[in-house]
């Protein structure tokens, strides 16, 4: 059986991952043959290390994943941090005065850096039903004390596109800021994207991007698809990666990865 791809990246949620949090057995399955056939599968997530290593540890991936939008090289077999890059804390409270001097407050969480990093939650910041921990910090001075590898913002009136846009405009050269998903804007150190990170992963491999294959459902996943040699956007995909992708495949729910991966064996 061939595979015309050395290289498999996935994003997990709203891409690998069902709604439940879940991979299905078909999808399974296909990254499996896919994986016998010779190629590699990396999961590429904006989720960093302490939110992501139980869902590698569930699928039994033993890999390199990428995780903290590009920030963390982490290898799943060895439960070890091979990169990690931080954000310039003194840079990002400046970006945040610029932003919040054009939208009013903004809630705010701050997610540490380290394979043991805690998610802090600072007041007013909604954070999403689900398995993953959170800290909840009532003094926000306490987001800032330890390295971080981003910061998360809200904003109690615009939605997330209306305010990703405005915060690029006024944060200017200092960070990018980033849409990764419903209720996640986050701000990151500058020129960092899953691109960077994928790209760092795959000279591990020794793969390069014409032989990467990669799949996505959010802003955060268009460098990633501007690096690889094909993007594939899940139904369920924001426009915005929709209008960049090469094909569109169904939802997450569907097994959208599963589908193109069984036609390309």
């Amino acid at each position: 059986m061939t595979f015309p791809y050395k290289l498999v990246a996935t994003d997990l949620d709203g891409t690998l991952l069902r709604n439940d949090g879940t991979v299905s057995e078909r999808t399974r399955a296909a990254l499996a043959a896919v994986t016998a056939a010779g190629a590699a599968h990396i999961i590429v997530t904006g989720r960093a290390v302490p939110w992501t290593r139980h869902i590698l540890d569930d699928l039994g991936y033993e890999g390199l994943a990428v995780c903290g939008q590009g920030a963390q090289v982490y290898h799943a077999g060895e439960h070890k941090l091979l990169t990690s890059l931080t954000l310039d804390r003194q840079l990002a409270g400046l970006a945040l005065s610029k932003v919040e001097a054009e939208v009013g407050p903004l809630a705010l969480a701050a997610s540490r850096d380290g394979l043991d990093g805690d998610v802090l939650v600072g007041p007013g910041y909604r954070v999403q039903e689900g398995p993953l921990p959170a800290v909840f910090a009532e003094d926000p001075a306490e987001l800032w004390s330890a390295p971080l590898n981003k910061v998360y913002i809200q904003h109690p009136d615009l939605d997330d596109d209306a305010l990703a846009k405005a915060a690029r405009a006024a944060v200017g050269n200092l960070v990018d800021v980033v849409m990764a998903g419903p209720g996640v804007v986050e701000i990151l150190p500058l020129g960092l994207s899953k691109a960077t990170g994928l790209s760092l992963a795959a000279r591990r491999l020794g793969v390069k991007a014409m032989d990467t294959l990669a799949f996505g459902d959010m802003p955060n996943d268009i460098p990633m698809f501007a690096w690889a040699q094909r993007g594939v956007a899940m139904a369920n995909a924001h426009e915005d990666l929709k209008a960049v992708a090469q094909e569109i495949t169904a939802s997450n729910e569907d097994d959208g990865i599963a589908v193109v991966l069984e036609q390309l064996l």
